[in-house]
Order: C-alpha cells, then sequence, then structure tokens
C-alpha cells in the first residue's frame, strides 16, 4: 500500500495512539521519519524509538510514547507543510511555537532539527510540523 502522505500518517497515528492511551505505536519505517522520532526523543516528547527488522527487508519503527500522570506529553502535534502545498521559511522568519514552549520540526540541508537549533544555525528549510 503506497501512502501520498507518509509523515501525516505517522502523526495521526501518534495522535490517535495517545486518544487511547496505547504505550507503543508501530509504524513503517523510513529514514526521514526516524529523524523525526530522533527530535522527538531529543526533546523529551517520547521516551524512545526502534527500527525492527521484519521479514523480507521490511523495517517497522516502534515509538514508545510519553505520558505525564496519565496525559499525554504531546498535548498537540500538527502537520504544517503538505504534499500539496510545501511551507518553507528563512531562518529568520521561524515560527514560534507556543511563545518558545512547543518546538517545530524544521527539515534543512543539514538535516532535521528544531526550530530553536535551525535559528542558532541561522538555516531555514521545510516545517515540518509543531509539537507541543
Amino acid at each position: 500500500m503506497s501512502l501520498s502522505d507518509p509523515i501525516g500518517d505517522m502523526i495521526a497515528r501518534i495522535k490517535n495512539a495517545q486518544l487511547r492511551n496505547h504505550k507503543i505505536i508501530k509504524l513503517p519505517s523510513s529514514g526521514f521519519k526516524v529523524k523525526i522520532a530522533e527530535v522527538l526523543k531529543k526533546e523529551g516528547f517520547i521516551i524512545d524509538y526502534k527500527v525492527e527488522n521484519q521479514k523480507s527487508n521490511n523495517f517497522d519503527l516502534l515509538i514508545n510514547l510519553k505520558y505525564n500522570l496519565g496525559s499525554p506529553v504531546i498535548n498537540t502535534i500538527e502537520r504544517i507543510s503538505k504534499p500539496g502545498r510545501r511551507i518553507f521559511s528563512s531562518a529568520e522568519s521561524l515560527p514560534k511555537i507556543n511563545n518558545g514552549l512547543g518546538i517545530a520540526i524544521i527539515s534543512t540541508p543539514k538535516g532535521v532539527m528544531t526550530d530553536i537549533d535551525a535559528r542558532k544555525q541561522r538555516l531555514g528549510g521545510e516545517i515540518i510540523c509543531k509539537v507541543f
């Protein structure tokens, strides 16, 4: 099955799993999804992630979701740049999410990073999603 927006699918799976209080979600893996999971782990939104080898060269990404006193740590995760409308931003005009309490995940020429890191390195790029 091919998806037109695999990153949007990843975000929808995270939202749906947290609504049902699931601890672990399993989704098809890709390099870009692993980098997004790495940023979420580094910023403390998820506990951990792992790439698991399924049969016949298929890989799954297992994400261990984080909860605080029964409520999800990720309050909102929202796709910004979509396949039909890509959203790019320069380093100076990167958005501040919830007055700096949240993060935007940016795909830059030097890799996937948060908006804070992109501002420090003066890099612009595609705004993938916002998380808070």
